[in-house]
């Protein structure tokens, strides 16, 4: 009925390292089934011992018994459901965790190739299947296995040849079960991506709402989101028809079987060869013995789409890094440090980004990086921090290939402050102590000051302790950015990473900013990503890049007096000609 791969074994072996809850819970079933088979057994003698014989004795112990027994059985009850639910959501906690471990520990590229709303239901819904599964489908399937060995003995008890005809029926329900559960499978793993689609809309248009209302698409993303809603509603629908089959076909060929049994058993009650009470007692037994066999029926189907959430976890958990750690990682002194990057060529899929880049950064020395757009300079500084690898070349900081180093290690010695300021809703100080949590008040506070940014937070009304909203939505650019710089402040890393960290400012926030980022560069080894042309004449040296190669360095008087590429791009800017005033600038 199920093909189970080595993934799914691991998910048995999850449940089996619970295994003494898992005891417990099928202990707890073992005497819920029992219960469950006294009651049919005891039949026998309520029929023939108080009814046919009269038996006032039988009167009084019996109900005594029977409440013996629904005790038994609610407590039981009770037990295997506590028990089994904290095996399924502890088992799901850890895939959870594990999952999301996975997802952080990957590469930049992974995430360009998977959309962010795929990635949360991967953890969301997919995992909640998973738990369905493992809650419900194996607490189930156990149930009513030992509720069907228990009520199997008792009909053979009662009469073997008339319970070998009533079974007959389960081989025969096999095939139609087995072939519903297939066809459940496959809708479910379609509603899963379609569910997957659906959340990728959720998280872009929430994130993007002021971008849907500024061009007033507010009835195209409805119009998209209907149809989403629409494709998941029929794929569920599916599976929904699917399962709703399941309990058709089991009770027709259990009519069958009850028929039988009617037929059978009555005519040897007629002829004497049995009695009442045995009759009553093995039709009880028989009646409730297919209540769990159609209940197992109908969890084939929960099995299957639960190993549907387990491949599409196990997709991510079993993804191969193409950023793998060094096997022994070389240390790396916390001190300034030189980026040299030799014969360095890069190629993102199948294009190639950067070819035979030959740079060196001495420490503490201030490089930018200037271009047209799709020149190559974000490429470049990513391979710093190895977001990407190089494919050929190799990109050393001292002499140490960065390949060579562990991944905490490299990362934890370089700040990177970007165009978009990325924060997270919490505080004002969590904001900023990011990158260094062992931080004290004062470091946290120095920061914020040498980032400009101390007065504007004092003015919020928890001050340190004003969270800021979802990627600091309650701020202006010029404080987002101010509180970014803050965060790179107080990492002190050696290396740092600007790009285009004030292009997106105003004039105002812009000299604020410039301010906060000279404090930032002082004594750290700079690689700074440019669109203004007016915020790098500090800078030691200037790169310029286009289509993946160097085609240009020195200091800004040297490439304005070479009268090239550098020389073209700072007239576009600072001196426009007539046509030029009717046109925005190119992007640089």
């Amino acid at each position: 009925m199920l093909t189970l791969k080595p993934r799914h074994l691991y998910l048995i072996d999850l449940v089996r390292q619970r295994w003494w809850r898992m005891a417990l819970a099928m202990l707890c079933m073992l005497l819920m089934a029992t219960a469950s088979a006294a009651i049919p057994f005891l039949i026998k003698n309520v029929v023939d011992d108080i009814f046919v014989q009269r038996n006032a004795e039988m009167l009084r112990l019996l109900p005594l018994v029977v409440i013996l027994i629904y005790t038994v059985l609610g407590t039981s009850m009770y037990g295997q459901e506590y028990l089994m639910s904290y095996v399924g959501q502890d088992i799901v906690r850890h895939l959870r965790d594990r999952l999301y471990a996975r997802i952080q520990a990957m590469p930049i590229a992974f995430f360009h190739a998977h959309q962010t709303g795929v990635l949360m239901s991967r953890v969301t819904n997919d995992v909640n299947i998973i738990r369905n599964m493992v809650s419900s489908a194996i607490t189930g399937s156990l149930r009513d296995v030992f509720t069907i060995v228990g009520l199997i003995c008792v009909i053979f008890y009662r009469d073997w040849k008339m319970a070998l005809a009533a079974l007959v029926i389960l081989p025969v329900a096999y095939f139609p079960i087995v072939a519903l559960g297939r066809r459940v499978r496959r809708a479910t793993g379609g509603g899963q991506e379609a569910f997957a689609e659906m959340n990728t809309q959720l998280h872009e248009t929430f994130a993007g709402n002021k971008i849907v209302k500024a061009f007033g698409q507010e009835e195209f993303e409805k119009e998209r989101f209907i149809a989403k809603t629409g494709r998941l509603f029929r794929l569920e629908m599916k599976a929904v028809r699917y399962k709703a089959l399941t309990s058709p076909v089991m009770e027709s060929l259990a009519g069958v079987g009850v028929a039988f049994v009617i037929w059978y058993g009555g005519s040897k009650v007629i002829s004497g060869a049995s009695t009442a009470g045995t009759f009553f007692s093995f039709m009880a037994a028989v009646l409730m013995l297919y209540g769990p066999v159609k209940k197992l029926s109908k969890l084939n189907s929960k099995v299957q789409a639960g190993l549907v959430g387990v491949d599409r976890v196990f997709d991510i958990l079993e993804a191969e890094t193409v950023i793998p750690e060094a096997e022994k990682p070389k240390p790396l002194p916390r001190r300034p440090h030189s980026v040299i990057f030799e014969k360095v060529s890069f190629r993102y899929e199948s294009e190639l980004v950067l070819e035979e880049i030959d740079v060196a950064a001495a420490p503490g020395e201030n490089l930018a990086l200037v271009g047209m757009s799709g020149g190559g300079k974000t490429s470049l500084v990513n391979l710093i921090p190895r977001f990407y690898d190089v494919c050929a070349g190799a990109v050393r900081i001292d002499d140490l290939d960065v390949r060579d180093l562990s991944l905490a290690e490299l990362r934890s010695q370089i700040a990177i402050v970007t165009q978009e300021p990325i924060l997270f809703n919490e505080s004002v100080r969590d904001n900023i102590a990011y990158g260094n949590r062992s931080a004290s008040e004062i470091e946290i506070i120095d920061a914020a000051k040498a980032a400009f940014a101390h007065d504007f937070i004092m003015n919020f009304p928890q001050g340190m302790d004003t969270r800021i909203g979802e990627l600091g939505s309650r701020l202006s650019g010029g404080e987002k950015q101010r509180i970014c710089i803050a965060r790179a402040l107080l990492k002190d890393a050696p290396i740092l990473i600007l790009d285009e960290a004030t292009s997106a400012l105003d004039a105002q926030a812009e000299t604020l900013v410039q301010k906060a980022l000279e404090n930032l560069m002082r004594g750290r080894t700079t690689f700074i990503i440019a669109h203004r042309l007016s915020t790098i004449d500090f800078a030691d040296r200037i790169l310029v890049l286009k289509q993946g190669r160097i085609v240009e360095q020195g200091t800004q008087q040297e490439l304005l007096a070479k009268g090239g590429i550098y020389r073209d791009l700072h007239d576009m800017q600072f001196k426009p000609n007539a046509s030029d005033r009717q046109r925005p600038a190119q992007p640089i």
